[in-house]
């Protein structure tokens, strides 16, 4: 009987399994189930379509049998079964990853792999040391035993299975002091753990239980008789099969939709906020959503699947579709269960349907509002929920060119220089100062640095705040709205910010047209690499700073440059700003009334080298830059 090697990513899983580093491990039941529950759905789907498969719904059912003498747990099904391919296709690899997407995660603790891969059917070694898998597909005569004992492999030989379906057989470690693996064996404990996890699954789950009852009282029995017991067994239904998104939210208690949450969507952390939906009418569905409390690992890359999954009058007919939900909502998780959608509708009419379209749109309003209620009224939750997926709201705000800037820009937060603390677009008018007119931002790669730029500090002098935008889209998100009920954005380095005083810029213009010769100088020296050379009276005590003209801001800038395509003369519109008060400007007029050119353009360099700098943009030849000030120094 040949050997096969598990796959190395399964193979680093399994061995997780085994050596029992997740302390619930309980949930093993619930993800066989739920993959026995899975497989009765796909039949179910197939027969609508596949009129050679005679099945009916109330025909399906998963069947739990313990025996304790043999230290055996088998679950099994009669779903829609596994070819000798599939057995090693889904038992023999993770399906859902990639070698290196489990690297990725590897480097985080060894429960957040658990929790972001979902345990599925390896859990199964966390209480057995040996695993039987044996099926039968849909539509074929053979059945196939797939078998394992742990991480030196597995074996695949032929069957005999009467029947389509699967069923798995565990045979239970051995008690230990601290481990006592024989609780999965006693009937209460199983009923329990169905209870708990798996009460919603559509399917009957039965056990034979062993009851007792009274025996007849015999026809001759005297006045001391007493009460005679025997024992017998009976199959059970341990679910109630009500699909928990059916159920009243009223009697639902928060830990089942928690544990709901967390064993469809694989997650080992509690939602943020649970979202139930009925309605009737245009559209007529129910929907149970989740707002994450955490982002997947791998929600910000092309992998990340966006998606419901969609229910037809309770038969699953797509598990992730993507239709329901907006790019910028992508991170919700849920269910949508809709009688008016056809039980054979296919992906592409799906695509066509109206239906879908008006339920992806009232969706979005029941989304939307949960947000901001959240926002309004458990406001520790939903600053989890913006560091976790503000930056998708904030992509929702840019892309589309705007069009979804109304429905989003309420639900934006931005750090507040003068507050310290994350803060609403709402919150910073509502502290704005008579007389202030626009909103300032400072837009960069770090928080500290932009709150020290001498703009930022010219903002925060006049008592105005400021928001300090640290994530690449930013900018482009504020860039795009223009404005938030009638007060426009203002970046701080986006030339003239309008808070000079008359005396100021009447002073600053005297002392332009004065120097003239010297601004042309300087650009001379700095050859192209500055539109122009501006005096601005309120840098307080720095020399010099750079702002941008035009519609790509030196920030704009760094970003296109980094993106794959696309970047490359994209460059924002520079212009040099001098402080006219400050000692390094005296130095400048008096190299120029000596006529030491050379001197001039020395400064000039020097000067707009610093000026990069203070922005966090690189410099061109840091070698010069450092020779420069050694020739200074001299």
């Amino acid at each position: 009987m040949a050997m096969h090697q598990f796959k190395a990513e399964s193979k680093k899983l399994l061995d997780l399994m085994i050596n029992s580093i997740y302390t619930n491990r309980e949930i093993f039941l619930r993800e066989l189930i739920s993959n026995a529950s899975d497989a009765c759905d796909k039949l179910y789907f197939k027969s609508l379509t596949d009129t050679s498969i005679n099945v009916k719904k109330e025909d399906l059912h998963i069947h739990i049998a313990a025996d304790k003498e043999n230290r055996t747990l088998t679950i099994s099904d009669n779903g829609i079964g596994m070819t000798k391919d599939e057995l090693e296709k889904n038992l023999g690899t993770i399906a859902r990853s990639g070698s290196q997407d489990f690297k990725a995660s590897n480097q985080n603790e060894n429960i957040d792999i658990i929790g972001q891969f979902g345990v599925g059917f390896y859990s199964a070694f966390m209480v057995a040391s040996k695993v039987t898998v044996v099926s039968r597909a849909e539509g074929s005569e053979e059945a196939w035993q797939w078998s394992s004992s742990g991480v030196e492999g597995y074996t695949l030989t032929e069957a005999e299975k009467p029947e389509v379906g699967t069923e798995i057989t565990l045979v239970l470690k051995e008690d230990t002091e601290t481990d006592k693996y024989s609780e999965y064996l006693d009937e209460y404990t199983i009923s329990g753990l169905v209870k708990k996890y798996s009460d919603y699954i559509r399917y009957p789950i039965t056990m034979y239980r062993e009851k007792s009852r009274q025996k007849p009282k015999p026809e001759d029995a005297g006045d001391d008789y007493k009460p005679e017991y025997e024992t017998y067994t009976e199959l059970e239904t341990l679910n109630s099969m009500v699909p928990i998104w059916k159920r009243d939210k009223k009697d639902v208690k928060p830990e089942e939709y928690n544990e709901f949450y967390k064993s469809k969507f694989m997650d080992y952390s509690d939602p943020l906020r649970v979202i139930t939906s009925r309605t009737e009418g245009t559209a007529t569905y129910t929907a149970l959503l989740f707002v994450p409390g955490q982002t997947p690992y791998d929600y910000y890359t092309k992998e990340y699947e966006k998606g419901l999954a969609l229910y037809a009058s309770g038969v699953m007919i797509m598990e992730k579709c993507a239709d329901l939900l907006p790019d910028y909502f992508s991170f919700i998780k849920g269910v949508v269960d809709s009688e008016d959608l056809s039980l054979n509708i296919s992906r592409e009419t799906l695509q066509k349907d109206g239906q879908v379209k008006l339920i992806r749109n009232s969706l979005e309003k029941k989304i939307k509002n949960e947000l901001h209620a959240m926002l309004v009224n458990d406001r520790e939750k939903y600053e989890t929920f913006w560091k976790a997926f503000g930056r998708q709201i904030k992509f929702g705000v840019y892309g589309d060119y705007g069009m979804h800037k109304d429905l989003l820009s309420d639900l934006l937060m931005f750090y507040s220089a003068k507050e310290q603390k994350l803060i609403t677009l709402d919150e910073y008018i509502e502290k704005m100062p008579e007389g202030q007119k626009a909103i300032y931002f400072a837009a960069g790669d770090e928080a500290a640095r932009l709150g020290k730029l001498p703009n930022a500090q010219l903002v925060l002098s006049k008592g105005y705040d400021l928001l300090l935008c640290s994530e690449d889209v930013d900018e482009f998100c504020l860039q795009i709205m223009h404005d938030y009920k009638e007060k426009e954005f203002k970046n701080i380095n986006s030339g003239d910010l309008g808070l000079e005083t008359e005396e100021e810029k009447k002073a600053a213009e005297e002392t332009a047209t004065e120097n003239k010769d010297l601004f042309e100088e300087i650009k001379k020296a700095l050859n192209g690499k500055i539109k122009d050379v501006k005096v601005n009276p309120t840098l307080q005590d720095h020399p010099v700073s750079l702002s941008s003209e035009g519609g790509i801001s030196m920030e704009m800038e760094k970003i296109l440059r980094k993106m794959p395509a696309g970047g490359e003369g994209m460059e924002s519109t520079k212009v040099l700003e001098l402080n006219p008060n400050h000692a390094v400007f005296g130095a400048l007029k008096a190299a120029h009334e000596a006529g030491d050119t050379d001197k001039i353009n020395k400064y000039a360099e020097l000067l707009y080298d610093q000026a990069l700098l203070i922005e966090g943009l690189p410099l061109e030849d840091p070698v010069a830059y450092a020779q420069l000030v050694c020739d200074l120094m001299k």
